[in-house]
This record gives structure tokens, C-alpha cells and sequence, in this order.
């Protein structure tokens, strides 16, 4: 059988259904074959990626994620950013980009945010007199922000690629969370503007400031508010390595959403574990498997010969650029956001790092596309699981969806061409 044909079936199989993780697997398989190497790379590449220290962080933020989820943490998030920034006009539409933005941020997954806090926040919105176009739309583009602010388990998940494929440069997890802060500041700030300029001419009332109010609502989120500065504080303030503030936080979650506001019963914990657990292991195995295809491919100097074949027909880095985020735009509406990191990164990086880009710029640079590509039509995640929510037809949110796409696109062109933006905070 030749490579041709195998490599067809696999192709048949993949569209056919057929586990990710088998098909990379079987690639790797293929390539190294051809090439008379040992398969015995393929354990030794499972090991090395179950040999890295900073890989205890992605079960353990998965699941504090999970227990956030499983908690009315989305509903005290709510409550007290509309206390202290729904008195502003158009306040309740920022409330909503900021809920989300922290809620994507720990959970890691933007189904879950418009699952939990699109019951919330769409009904507030059409009630507080925003058009129903608006709010659907602003629920359904919200539901992805938050996946370049830290802990986001795609930063982690980057990070480990990165690190496993030895380009040369560093690229320290820590770096990634400090790079996303800005980037991720601009995508709520840009659409927070564009919100109160598309409802210049339709004035919501808003509430005055209470301060009863937001000391109700300070005391009943007094737990959780402290999250960020407890990750960011712990890892930057020298006290965790990213391992340990992963561990630190999945025990502080767990203490206060069982013992202190009791809202998850120790009887629910075996059931979060193992759900939280069976989606993290399906991302380390395809992980894995895509490494040592990686190794195939870097064996068979398939990124050197990418990398010539683009320079002969892009010599200029701005217009390599453009093409990047026109790929990776499609890629993130065709492909769930772990997939995408483990079979695209290692292609794209060492190509990227030709060209003079900067491997955590680039991180940015591909999360700010993802983002942007769960609700980009026609087969955005966001836009279906927005859809099955709120019983809309899917072509009614894709006229809602794209102009908070535009506005995310304007933030991803600055992200992209304003380096500075994402390295300030560096030592680069």
C-alpha cells in the first residue's frame, strides 16, 4: 500500500469519525516506518511529556475550573461586577464582557461560560431594554474571552508544546500568563466601547450606584474575588512554581465550594474529578501522539521545506502575518481549541520563529484567532451550543455574532502588529 493511499484512508477515517489521537498515532506510525525508525520513539515521546514537571498544572487548573463550574460562582461573578460597574451606561453589557472574561479564564471552555452564564446574562440584557440581536450576540462572542488571561488551560497547553519542541528560545509558561494580560485587557475594553457606541441611540436606564448593594455582593463573592491575585500574586510573588499555585488553587476551590459556601456536596467530587479528568486525558493523549508525529515531521524537515516554500512566495513578515491569522481564523471555527494547539503549533512555530517572531507572541497571536474563531460562521462551536441554549436558529446568530467578530479582529490586528503589547511586561 503506498503513503498515498494510506494516507487517504486516514484522511476517510478522520472525516468519518474516527478518535483524533488514532489518527495522528497511525501517522506517526506510517512516517516513522518509511523513514526505518525504531517506533519505539513514539513510548519514549509519550514519556517525555509525562516527565514534565509543569504538566501537573493542566489536570489540576481543569478541575478547579470544573468545581467553579458546578458552583453558583457564575451567578456571585454576575452580582458583583453589575454592583460595581452596572451603574455605568451601558454598564450591564460590560458586566458581561468581564463575567465571562473570568469565568472562560478558570473553566478553560467557552461552552460551559454561555452554558452558565448565558441563562444569567441574556435575559438581563433583553430586560434591561438592549435589543435582542445585541444581547444574543454579545452572549454567543463573550463565551470565548478570557482564553488569554491567566489560568487559561490553553496558555498552559501552548506553553508545554512549546517547551517540548526545544526551538531556542524561551517560552516559560509564567512569560505566557504575563503576555496575555493586555491583549486580553483590549478585547473587553474594544468591545465595552463598541457596545456603548451601538446603543448611543437606544439609552438603557441603568441603576445608581448602591452601596449596600455592593457590600452585599462583596460579602457574598468575599471567596472567590481573591482567585487571580491568589494565581497571579502566588506564581509572580515567588511563593508557587506554576505546578504548585495549580495545586494551591484546586485545594483552595475545593475548600471553599464544599466547606465554606457548600454548595458542591464531597459526595459530587468522584463524579467532577472524573468527568474534569477524562476530558484532560483525551487532551494528553492526542498531546502525545501529536509529539512524536512532530518528531516525524521535523525528521523529515517538513517545517524546513514549509518554511522554503513560504519565503519563496512571502518574503515580507507582515504579509506572512496576514496569512497567519487568515489560517488560523478558519482553523478555530473548524477545530476545537486543543486540537488545534497540538496538531498546528508544532508546524507553525519553528515556521514562525524563521520569520523573527517571537515564540510567546506568538502564543498570543494564535489564542486571540481561536478566540475569535469558536463563534465565526458557519461552523463556530459557540454558535451551536448558543443556538441548542437559547433555541435560535444559527443563522439568526451569525448576523448577531459578526460585529463583536469585526471588533475581536480589530483587537487580534493590533495584537499581532503591536508586539510590545504583549512583551511589555517581558524581558525580552
Amino acid at each position: 500500500m503506498t503513503p498515498f493511499i494510506f494516507a487517504l484512508i486516514l484522511f476517510l477515517l478522520a472525516i468519518l469519525g474516527a478518535p483524533l489521537f488514532a489518527v495522528i498515532l497511525a501517522v506517526a506510525i506510517l512516517g516513522f516506518h518509511y523513514l526505518d525508525v525504531n517506533l519505539s520513539v513514539i513510548a519514549i515521546e509519550i514519556y517525555r511529556i509525562a516527565d514534565t514537571p509543569v504538566l501537573l498544572a493542566l489536570p489540576l487548573f481543569t478541575f478547579a475550573g470544573y468545581v467553579l463550574g458546578e458552583s453558583q460562582t457564575s451567578r456571585r461573578m454576575v452580582r458583583f461586577t453589575q454592583a460595581f460597574l452596572g451603574w455605568m451606561p451601558g454598564g450591564l453589557a460590560i458586566v458581561a464582557f468581564v463575567s465571562c472574561a473570568f469565568f472562560t479564564a478558570f473553566t478553560g471552555a467557552s461552552g460551559v461560560t454561555i452554558v452558565a452564564l448565558g441563562a444569567l446574562l441574556y435575559p438581563a440584557l433583553t430586560q434591561a431594554g438592549y435589543r435582542e440581536k445585541f444581547s444574543i450576540g454579545l452572549v454567543t462572542s463573550s463565551g470565548s474571552l478570557g482564553l488569554l488571561l491567566p489560568p487559561s488551560i490553553p496558555l498552559i497547553l501552548y506553553g508545554i508544546i512549546a517547551q517540548q519542541m526545544n526551538i531556542g528560545a524561551n517560552v516559560a509558561i509564567n512569560d505566557l500568563f504575563l503576555a496575555g494580560l493586555l491583549p486580553g485587557l483590549l478585547m473587553v475594553v474594544l468591545l465595552s466601547f463598541w457596545s456603548l457606541w451601538e446603543n448611543r441611540r437606544n439609552p438603557i436606564p441603568y441603576k445608581p450606584f448602591s452601596v449596600r448593594e455592593a457590600v452585599a455582593a462583596l460579602r457574598e463573592a468575599i471567596w472567590e474575588i481573591p482567585l487571580p491575585l491568589f494565581v497571579l500574586g502566588g506564581i509572580y510573588g515567588g511563593f508557587f512554581a506554576i505546578s504548585e499555585a495549580a495545586a494551591a488553587t484546586a485545594m483552595y476551590v475545593i475548600v471553599v465550594e464544599v466547606f465554606i459556601y457548600k454548595e458542591i456536596k464531597l459526595s459530587q467530587l468522584p463524579a467532577i474529578i472524573r468527568e474534569s479528568m477524562v476530558m484532560v486525558g483525551g487532551v494528553l493523549l492526542i498531546l502525545g501522539v501529536s509529539l512524536a508525529s512532530t518528531n516525524f515531521l521535523i525528521d523529515a524537515e517538513v517545517p524546513a521545506r514549509l518554511f522554503d516554500l513560504i519565503k519563496s512566495h512571502v518574503t515580507d513578515k507582515i504579509v506572512f502575518l496576514i496569512l497567519l491569522n487568515l489560517l488560523l481564523l478558519i482553523l478555530g471555527a473548524i477545530l476545537d481549541i486543543f486540537s488545534a494547539l497540538v496538531i498546528m503549533v508544532p508546524i507553525i512555530l519553528p515556521v514562525a520563529v524563521s520569520y523573527g517572531i517571537d515564540p510567546v507572541h506568538l502564543g498570543i497571536i494564535f489564542l486571540a484567532n481561536m478566540q475569535i474563531g469558536y463563534f465565526t460562521p458557519p461552523v463556530g462551536m459557540n454558535l451551536f451550543i448558543a443556538s441548542y441554549r437559547f433555541n435560535k436558529p444559527v443563522t439568526e446568530l451569525y448576523q448577531a455574532a459578526i460585529p463583536f467578530m469585526i471588533v475581536l479582529f480589530a483587537a487580534v490586528l493590533v495584537i499581532t502588529y503591536w508586539p510590545a503589547l504583549s512583551l511589555v511586561f517581558l524581558q525580552r
